[in-house]
């Protein structure tokens, strides 16, 4: 089974990542709105949702958000939080999908797919079928706003090894890059025998999704290299993608 089908749904999961950064996401949204301009109520598909975080900023902002990841217990915990938030569910709603699958047929005025939530499969194709999924999501002239880590600023900015303790657990995380992949893995210590995950992502390019995007369907339209809207460069800590769907690929 590969990491990412089984990872997200774990207590370790939680304790690992248990403090996301609410305002990042908002820098985000705003450099979305900035660039997209989505009209008042647009449609909006966030896929690998994860926990919702942009979801429900989009959300709160007004636009009709339809959330889809592979992890029945971080849709759950997406659910609960909207809840939480009086989101209405008529704003917000939240679906277990593959990414790689049907998302739907010129349905959405603008997809995002944010925070690295790509890259993860062993098999390139899979890649592109993620991609061709989210064109023919969109409406012809629509959007997706993808948010990515920048490789070659991951890879000069590897931190080999470090640990914290979260609720009396140590957390010891491992990283390195192999086979244009960067790895890591995390052993969590308690009182009990270490238990190890692992995570993998493609340490994909600009000029690795500038490809993808041609054969899809996309015309890449901006790159910025992170939530203020900073230039893109080897420097960069992010590698942000605005495209458009001006042809129908795949």
């Amino acid at each position: 089974m590969p990491w990412y089908a089984h990872w997200f749904d774990r207590d370790e999961y939680e304790l690992v990542y248990q403090n996301r950064d609410e305002e990042e996401a908002e820098r985000l949204v705003d450099l979305l709105e900035r660039t997209a301009r989505p009209a008042p109520e647009a449609k909006i598909l966030d896929v690998g949702c994860g926990r919702g975080r942009h979801a429900r900023t989009l959300a709160r902002r007004g636009y009709c958000v339809t959330g889809i990841d592979l992890s029945e217990r971080a849709l759950m915990q997406a659910r609960q939080r909207a809840e939480e938030e009086a989101i209405p569910p008529e704003r917000l709603r939240f679906l277990q999908r593959d990414m790689r699958g049907p998302l739907g047929d010129s349905c959405y005025d603008g997809v995002v797919n944010l925070f690295t939530a790509f890259g993860y499969f062993d098999d390139e194709e899979d890649h592109l079928r993620a991609l061709c999924s989210m064109t023919t999501a969109l409406k012809p002239g629509g959007w997706l706003f993808q948010d990515f880590l920048n490789a070659p600023y991951a890879a000069s900015h590897l931190v080999p090894i470090d640990s914290r303790i979260e609720d009396g657990v140590e957390i010891l995380q491992r990283r390195w890059v192999e086979d244009g992949r960067i790895n890591k893995e995390i052993t969590l210590y308690d009182d009990g025998a270490p238990r190890h995950f692992t995570e993998s992502v493609r340490l994909l390019t600009l000029d690795d999704f500038a490809r993808l995007y041609e054969t899809a369907g996309l015309t890449l339209q901006h790159t910025f290299g992170d939530y203020d809207g900073g230039p893109s460069s080897e420097t960069a800590p992010r590698l942000i993608l605005y495209a458009q769907r001006l042809a129908r690929g795949c």
